[in-house]
């Protein structure tokens, strides 16, 4: 085994003992002063050396921590992490372990909607091809499941609903016509609808006379839960093959990178070190940015991530009656609050985000088992995942403005069939995920900061992934997703 340098290894003192001291770097730092996936510990640095001599004993009960060998560590359980871990298992002979600080799909993913549309994307925008890619992807996995003699809709809540992108203003309609055209002209089937065509598709809707709707027929959903459920059952299959595991509930808490050479040879969590023969992928959604930080405080890299938090709101109403969708359905405005694109190296924290406050822009659409869910806020709010009621009243009324028949209902009058999910988006300030490399340390890739589009994109982000670390020829240019020339590093 090489000589080994830890930078920044938050680790509390009682995981500090092996089984064999050989297992250890002959010097590393143990910083204790991060609080990203456990309890803030003590801030007072520890160096160790082991020159000839034997580790003292610890002055705290020592746990005992085993050590694991993989092709490829993967840090993070949400949508991303795990459909890269598929792609591995799926499209190469590599061993993949999936790292999380706690459950699989309990973050963003979770909390989401579910849709994957294109009916609000911009042709030929740096995120046009990978969407487009993932798109093909999802309907692709959708019709595997079918020729395993499997129902979609049963084991994935898959919809072909199509998606209606609706105004309410005339200066809307003459935007959403131009969509229309912009997607047409883009290979997609799509095509305007008038006030008085909506109700034919939607009856329940309401645009008002000077209304309107870009529609795409080919627009699907599908449930988070039970996606995720399938993809993990899949993974799991290939455990038995020692190619899979799996650490949740086991927070990463430093990594061991070697002496001479910037590779990461393991990542260390709270229980474990697993040694990664390929590379390291950080998937940790809104929390990648923080989780480089930490992991980097010490050492001589630098590596400013600007991924942050962007809390929603999903209102769902369960076996809900008054009225049922047929399509998925999004207000015009809701693009008006996505990421602009901005110069990430002249970025500062706070100042190039243009709406610090809270927005709401009606997204409705009914899955598999006639829940309607119904949304979507915005807000930068820090790391808390705490429900606010008032932006559950803010989604209801917006709501209700497209759907009068809510406007008869109360939300009070609901509280046992309603549920409330929040979530965490990780938001990027130029609109794009970052998927790539880190330069200077050559086997460690972020894929993170797709916002509310990773269940979108997953699928081509897991390909694109695979293919830069196995080398291969990349189908979609990942130049816009780099790490290097954005960010100082």
């Amino acid at each position: 085994m090489p000589t080994m340098a830890s930078f920044s290894l938050h680790s509390p003192p009682s995981h500090l003992h092996y089984h064999h001291a050989a297992s250890f770097p002959r010097h590393f730092t143990v910083a204790f002063k991060t609080s990203y996936f456990g309890p803030k510990l003590h801030q007072k640095p520890l160096r160790i050396s082991l020159r000839n001599r034997a580790m003292a004993a610890p002055t705290e009960p020592a746990v005992t921590t085993s050590t694991h060998t993989f092709d490829v560590v993967i840090i993070g359980a949400g949508i991303i992490g795990l459909t890269v871990a598929r792609q591995f298992l799926v499209g190469s002979d590599l061993s993949v372990a999936v790292v999380d600080k706690a459950a699989p799909c309990s973050g963003a993913t979770g909390a989401g909607q579910g849709y994957l549309w294109m009916v609000h994307r911009t042709p030929g925008s740096d995120t046009w091809g990978l969407t487009l890619r993932s798109h093909q992807l999802w309907k692709m996995f959708a019709e595997s499941v079918r020729e395993q003699g499997l129902d979609p809709l049963e084991v994935l809540g898959w919809k072909n609903t199509g998606s209606l992108l609706v105004g309410r203003t005339r200066e809307q309609s003459m935007k959403l016509e131009k969509q229309v055209n912009r997607l047409r002209e883009a290979g997609l089937r799509a095509e305007c609808l008038s006030s008085h065509d909506l109700p034919l598709k939607e009856p329940a809707l309401d645009v008002g006379e000077d209304g309107g709707a870009a529609f795409l027929p080919d627009d699907c959903q599908l449930d988070a839960h039970r996606t995720v459920a399938f993809i993990l059952k899949g993974n799991r299959e290939f455990g038995s093959k020692g190619r899979y595991a799996e650490f949740f509930h086991d927070p990463v808490t430093g990594l061991l990178r070697s002496n001479g050479h910037g590779k990461v040879e393991a990542v260390q969590t709270s229980k474990n070190t697993l040694y990664c023969k390929k590379g390291v992928i950080v998937a940790a959604g809104c929390w990648s940015g923080s989780l480089m930080h930490d992991l980097l405080r010490g050492s001589d890299i630098v590596l400013d991530l600007p991924v942050k938090p962007r809390k929603g709101h999903l209102l769902v109403l369960e076996n809900f009656s008054p009225f049922s969708l047929n399509h998925g359905l999004m207000e015009a405005g809701y693009v008006d609050h996505l990421p602009k694109t901005v110069d990430l190296k002249n970025y500062a924290s706070g100042m190039a985000d243009q709406d610090q406050n809270l927005s709401v822009s009606m997204t409705a659409t009914m899955d598999a088992v006639g829940n309607l869910l119904l949304g979507s806020s915005r807000q930068f709010a820090g790391f808390g995942t705490d429900m606010d009621e008032s932006t559950v009243n803010h989604i209801w009324m917006r709501a209700g403005e497209f759907f009068p028949k809510l406007k008869a209902l109360s939300l009070g009058d609901l509280p046992k069939d309603r549920h409330v999910r929040v979530g965490l988006r990780p938001y990027m300030p130029d609109g794009k995920p970052v998927i790539g490399p880190v330069p200077a340390l050559m086997n460690v890739f972020i894929a993170a900061g797709h916002e509310g589009g990773g269940l979108s994109m997953a699928l081509g982000t897991a390909e694109m992934v695979a293919d830069m670390v196995l080398g291969r020829p990349e189908l979609i240019d990942s130049t816009a997703f780099a790490v290097q020339g954005r960010f100082s590093c």
